[in-house]
């Protein structure tokens, strides 16, 4: 089984929502969608269950012999940005209706709302009115409504919203499990720090475009080896600071600079540079977050933008 997606465009009307995006998504990988509001994410994922159509390109999930334009129903676990439970209603009804509606029997609902209770911690609120719930308590409930009829793709869309920290890992948790159990996750988000913990893989978007794309573990390693972190024996004075003009550096301290190499950049290159600024106490690469990586990826893409506008 595999989602390729080839060339996609959405647009309106003047706006380009997805712009020639193309990636794949695995089986049984958790597949994170990043970027910023108004990226592209929401106009990707209506198109990946079919609630809208591209404009160009396509999208194609292979499922053995079948092949498939969106990720249809029946294979298909949904967490949309806008929740859809019912609040007059207890906890194990909303769960028992959603069930229904993919066709699991009452046996095996019986069991898998148990366990996905018990991993929340919800087990003693299963006869409560879902509005009598905290709202992050409402929020797990509608995780488990995404999931009971144990589908092959899920895709969740802000899974970790108005959850405390305890909270969060525990969702963690739950999409460590769907992955052990097979499921192939989407996961749309914000957090940074939790997608750091989970995803394989990772796609970055800004203004429609692909802007970061692969796995996790290699875009690291690409970002953490082009800064550069340098500790000097004396305070450099602001002559010996601009011969670093030509880099993109930040002095931390007197005697202390950051200094992120682009492509066209090498530590060999740099190096004798640094000489001349000073002599040098240490020298090493510097570990980025997930967070850090993110805004310096956006903020390299808003500028060509703006450049490519301008020019």
């Amino acid at each position: 089984m595999s989602l390729t997606i080839s060339n996609l465009e959405k647009h309106y009307d003047k706006v380009s929502a997805v712009n020639k995006l193309s990636f794949d998504v695995q089986t049984g990988e958790i597949f994170a969608l990043l970027g910023p509001n108004g990226a592209g994410k929401s106009s990707l994922v209506k198109m990946l269950v079919g609630f809208t159509y591209p404009d160009a390109g396509s999208i194609k999930l292979t499922d053995a012999n079948a092949q498939y334009c969106n990720i249809p129903t029946h294979l298909l676990g949904y967490l949309p940005e806008d929740r859809g439970l019912y609040p007059e209603k207890t906890v194990k009804q909303n769960l028992h209706f959603f069930a229904q509606l993919h066709g699991v029997k009452d046996a095996d609902f019986d069991i898998r709302c148990q366990h996905w209770l018990d991993k929340f911690n919800l087990v003693e609120r299963i006869n409560d009115p879902l509005k009598s719930l905290s709202k992050g308590n409402q929020q797990k409930v509608q995780l488990i409504t995404a999931i009971l009829h144990k589908p092959k793709w899920v895709i969740l869309d802000e899974p970790f919203s108005g959850l405390d920290p305890i909270n969060q890992e525990l969702v963690v948790e739950f999409l460590a499990e769907l992955k052990q159990q097979g499921m192939t996750v989407i996961l749309s988000a914000h957090q940074m720090a939790m997608v750091e913990k989970l995803a394989d893989r990772v796609l970055l978007l800004n203004k429609g475009q692909s802007v970061l794309y692969g796995q996790l573990h290699d875009i690291f390693e690409q970002f953490n080896n082009n800064v550069i972190d340098v500790i000097f024996e004396q305070p450099i004075e602001p002559e010996q600071y601009a011969l670093l003009d030509t880099y993109l550096s930040k002095q931390l301290s007197a005697n202390h600079v950051s200094i992120t190499l682009n492509e066209q950049q090498s530590l060999s290159q740099l190096l004798p540079v640094l000489i001349r600024v000073g002599d040098i106490s240490e020298l090493k690469n510097q570990s980025q977050s997930l967070h850090s990586i993110y805004l310096q990826a956006v903020a390299e893409h808003n500028k060509q933008v703006h450049q490519g506008a301008v020019s």
